[in-house]
């Protein structure tokens, strides 16, 4: 490939527009080439069979598609199936999983190679960040998803959940860009509200996400709601506090009217008291929420364990019935093929393991 060929799925439409007309193409021809691209999901200039063979061409000089491979793929017991994606240029893989419930059939989505935070309780967390994805890579993780739930349960998908490998907070560009793809008409046409982009809690961009007006729902992944706790399993929080992430969260809130999502995984006698409840509760009246009180999974030589469920459901109750907040339990599934909360890239054989992080 020629380092002066352009990723095509890189442009947005005003510039594919611009591209086309400067051919010397009718305007017009751009529109065609968008539905190519995200509606019908094709990777080859000489199958939009509409276009014309002149315009073929020319694209085919100027342009190259990047995209995923798919290497691996293991079903649970449960019925969930997580897919090992090849992406171009790396010998690591990346994750993406489709998770199916009775009410609906999500897929989750990575938007990095590895991950520069280092969660103490996360898998992906102990990998290097070695680059972001491409919104096209990331489109191409729910085509594929989206095509497994069809043919292998015959259901359409109905959520998409960045929370995946990586911090899509940190790949801001990217990931804004693919949820537009995914819910434009000429793209995917999801709805944006079916749609949850997770952040272990990057302010500055939470309240980017504020002025650009975002439509996809917005998750912070809390797990501790005072500051010890918080800083001893997420390191983040020791440059993003609770006050910033409060303040950051109330413009968000402000400018969006959307309604937050806490993420909290529950971790025993760390994190699962009625103490902690009430600090959580205190935390969440910042803006309109609802909580997901998420099983925590353990990974190789985790330092943290699984709650006990009685305290899982007290804690849940007091939430809902003390402090009137909208709660839900989520129960871990995929856990025996380490598709669960935490566990991507966990026992993986296609990680190379040369690329773990050194403490």
């Amino acid at each position: 490939m020629s380092s002066k060929l352009i990723n095509i799925r890189n442009l947005n439409p005003e510039e594919l527009k611009a591209a086309i007309v400067a051919f010397g193409e009718p305007a017009f021809r751009a529109k065609q080439v968008y539905d190519w691209i995200w509606k019908k999901n094709v990777h080859d200039f000489h199958a939009m069979a509409n276009i014309g063979k002149s315009l073929q061409e020319k694209l085919q000089e100027a342009f190259y598609f990047d995209g995923i491979t798919v290497e691996d793929q293991q079903v649970s017991v449960d019925k969930t199936i997580k897919c090992a994606f090849g992406i171009e240029g790396q010998s690591q893989v990346i994750e993406g999983v489709l998770i199916p419930t009775p009410s609906r059939m999500t897929a989750c989505i990575s938007s990095q190679v590895g991950c520069s935070l280092s969660c103490a309780f996360c898998a992906t967390g102990r990998l290097k960040m070695m680059r972001n994805l491409s919104a096209g890579e990331i489109v191409d993780q729910v085509v594929y998803l989206k095509n497994l739930a069809t043919d292998k349960y015959n259901t359409n998908l109905s959520n998409i959940v960045y929370m995946g490998m990586g911090e899509p907070l940190l790949n801001y560009k990217n990931v804004v860009r693919s949820a537009e793809i995914l819910t434009d008409e000429n793209g995917l046409g999801m709805s944006p509200k079916r749609i949850t982009v997770s952040t272990a809690g990057i302010a500055k961009m939470i309240k980017k996400l504020g002025d650009d007006q975002v439509k996809f729902n917005l998750a912070l992944s809390l797990h501790a709601a005072n500051d010890a706790k918080r800083s001893k399993i997420m390191d983040i929080n020791d440059t993003n506090n609770l006050e910033a992430l409060s303040e950051a969260l109330t413009y968000f809130h402000e400018k969006t009217g959307s309604r937050v999502t806490f993420e909290y995984i529950i971790f025993k006698d760390f994190n699962d008291g009625l103490e902690d409840a009430r600090e959580l509760a205190d935390f969440a009246k910042i803006v309109p929420c609802k909580i997901n009180i998420i099983e925590y999974n353990p990974i190789d030589d985790g330092a943290y364990k699984q709650a006990d469920r009685q305290k899982v459901d007290d804690f849940a109750r007091f939430l809902e019935e003390k402090c009137n907040l909208i709660v839900n339990v989520r129960r871990s599934r995929g856990k025996d093929i380490d598709a669960a909360c935490g566990q991507l890239a966990n026992k993986n054989k296609m990680i190379d393991k040369r690329v773990l992080k050194t403490v």
